[in-house]
């Protein structure tokens, strides 16, 4: 099973209200706010809407542990802790919520109740390599970027 990471990198100026409602779907209404989401057709086609204000791509394991700790918060702006780990997800510790969001036997958005869905990072650092105006592809920023995701929500952790 993939997870996706999806980062939003442009604002809200001139957003078609058709892509500012699929943006609000996806639970990313600010600049530079990420959501996890398992890849399936539903998700894809929202991606395709939204491919010129975000950039996505398969995340690894280590990043998703990282962005757990360091980014991810409990309902009340509360930090992640190992306690509430076994609480609210039944599993025993950090690694393995990981391989259990890494296999799709836990959606971290259906678990809104007690964790925002949503991970407020940072600009990154050392700023964007390229345009974000245009496609990752011919060297912007935006749309589908694969693994190489994980070296830049690394850099905005």
């Amino acid at each position: 099973m993939v997870l996706y990471a999806i980062i939003r990198i442009r604002g809200t100026v001139d957003v078609h209200p058709k892509v500012e409602s699929t943006l609000r779907m996806l639970r990313l209404i600010r600049k530079f706010h990420a959501v996890l989401y398992p890849k399936n057709p539903t998700i894809d086609g929202m991606l395709e809407v939204v491919k010129d204000w975000v950039t996505w791509g398969e995340i690894e394991r280590d990043v998703l542990k990282e962005l757990i700790l360091k980014r991810g918060r409990l309902v009340g702006n509360k930090k992640i802790t190992e306690e509430a780990i076994k609480k609210i997800f039944k599993v025993d510790n950090i690694d393995e919520l990981v391989d259990a969001l890494l296999e799709g036997k836990i959606l971290w958005h259906k678990y809104d109740e007690y964790v925002k869905p949503v991970f407020r990072l940072h600009p990154p650092r050392g700023g964007f390599k390229g345009s974000i105006k245009k496609p990752y592809k011919t060297g912007g920023e935006l749309g589908y970027r694969g693994k190489e995701v994980n070296e830049l929500l690394r850099r905005m952790i």
